[in-house]
């Protein structure tokens, strides 16, 4: 559909890697640029893949579990939904960063599917079919808390440590609940929506694209959450302000071409 419009760009952010794989190809080999943002094809025929390096966030995952339970213990895992990249990364990460660890297992996984009704529904098969683990390692911070609830709901209380991805700013935001105290720790998930545009612009202008421009993480737990917030918190409220601003000025332009 997108094609028959002629379009001059194509930005695409795919649920699945392989079911798209095909129509990005066709597009980008018909001589539209594409640029993959947030989760990546089964291929490398696109001019730009923005996102974070999820590989390297089930690394730093791994090692943070390492830490927190000294190197040894059991962990529930939470995947997002399966065959998308996201998943498939942080679940290799994770894995190869806990292997220097001979007492740290995985001995329960599910699909989460990256919701929390998901997720509460694989927690509680983990419940059904395994005696007990020390830390839940979800995809993202929604399935973390679902989790959660789950496990307070059957009476684990303070015994088990949450850790989730994204790290989203707001009340909801795994931000929030890591000094609320809900998670142990997050990490944060750059989007990228801006550095698209950023790289949209710069195609059209005939400008030089890396192939893959790759997005820091950073994790945050009880050491760094609040600062963390204050820095966030500030950012949104710029952006509210300059939205004001925006729509004043909409606004007088709309008078001023009515006079």
């Amino acid at each position: 559909y997108l094609l028959e419009q002629n379009i001059d760009l194509l930005i695409v952010s795919p649920n699945e890697s392989k079911p798209l794989t095909p129509i990005v190809e066709q597009v980008f080999n018909a001589g539209i640029p594409v640029i993959v943002i947030d989760r990546e094809i089964e291929s490398d025929a696109y001019t730009c893949y923005i996102g974070a390096d999820n590989y390297q966030i089930g690394r730093e995952a791994g090692e943070y579990a390492a830490m927190i339970l000294n190197g040894k213990g059991k962990v529930a895992e939470i995947w997002g939904l399966m065959g998308s990249s996201p998943a498939i990364e942080r679940h290799r990460g994770f894995v190869e960063s806990i292997g220097k660890y001979p007492g740290l297992q995985i001995v329960f996984q599910g699909h989460g599917k990256w919701n929390f009704d998901d997720a509460r529904m694989v927690m509680r098969d983990a419940l059904d079919s395994i005696p007990e683990f020390d830390l839940v390692y979800a995809h993202n911070d929604v399935m973390a808390l679902g989790a959660r609830e789950v496990l307070n709901e059957n009476g684990y209380h303070g015994n088990i440590r949450f850790l989730g991805i994204d790290a989203l700013p707001g009340s909801e935001g795994g931000i929030q609940k890591v000094i609320d105290n809900k998670l142990n720790a997050t990490l944060l998930y750059p989007t990228g929506g801006e550095g698209a545009i950023q790289m949209a612009i710069r195609i059209f202008e005939g400008q030089d694209v890396p192939k893959n421009y790759i997005l820091q993480t950073v994790l945050i737990d009880s050491s760094n959450a609040k600062l963390i917030k204050l820095q966030t918190d500030h950012v949104q409220s710029l952006q509210e302000k300059i939205q004001a601003q925006t729509d004043v000025l909409e606004e007088q332009i709309i008078e001023f071409n009515y006079q």
